[in-house]
């Protein structure tokens, strides 16, 4: 039997992770195989590729540069570990994903949607999530809580809110284009309320 292919969206300090983390452990008490992993990253040589995105330096980094990275990251993490998982009958959930680039590479830096999906064409042809859970909540809400977090803001984190604005309208515009698997939870509410949407959005999958 061939697994299912989650995916969590959103923007900064949203609880992606979190909500994550409990849906797994929701989906194996249910006795499935659940995969965890996110993205840029989830595989050895992925990760490597998270840490050039993420890290602060004084050579600026071409919007270009950025999306390239991303699917490269990308093309490696789908080949080498959701694939398989896949094939194997897992359930695979993974904290962003193509949508993300639409978002932040797209509506963040003003790259051509075209362009993403010649990429995602190249980097899994056949591959698309069964369900993509979109967390939203106002822009200054999330980065207020990012920002209660510890540590030193990484590269996506220290951009200005007018950048998480247009971020956000570029997830609310891939749910409105395809509102069948994009599934918007209200993530302004209780850890717990959050994840009872979630839960909700994942139980006809689970027939």
């Amino acid at each position: 039997m061939h697994g299912r292919f989650i995916t969590f969206e959103g923007g900064e300090g949203l609880g992606k992770s979190t909500q994550v983390d409990r849906a797994a452990a929701w989906l194996r008490a249910s006795g499935r195989e659940v995969v965890v992993t996110r993205e840029p990253g989830g595989t050895p040589r992925a990760e490597r590729l998270r840490e050039l995105l993420l890290e602060r330096s004084a050579e600026p980094m071409p919007p270009a540069c950025e999306l390239l990275l991303m699917f490269a990251a990308r093309a490696t993490h789908v080949t080498n570990l959701i694939e398989p998982a896949l094939a194997r009958g897992a359930w695979v959930l993974c904290d962003r994903f193509t949508d993300a680039s639409h978002a932040y590479q797209g509506g963040g830096r003003g790259v051509a949607h075209a362009q993403i999906d010649g990429l995602a064409q190249l980097a899994h042809p056949s591959l698309a999530p069964d369900l993509t859970v979109l967390l939203d909540a106002p822009v200054a809400l999330g980065l207020a809580r990012a920002g209660a977090r510890q540590g030193s803001a990484d590269r996506f984190e220290a951009e200005r809110q007018e950048f998480f604005e247009r971020v956000r309208s570029a997830y609310l515009e891939r749910a409105r284009l395809e509102p069948g698997r994009v599934r918007i939870i209200d993530a302004a509410g209780t850890i717990d309320e959050v994840e009872a949407a979630v839960r909700s959005a994942l139980a006809p999958l689970l027939t």
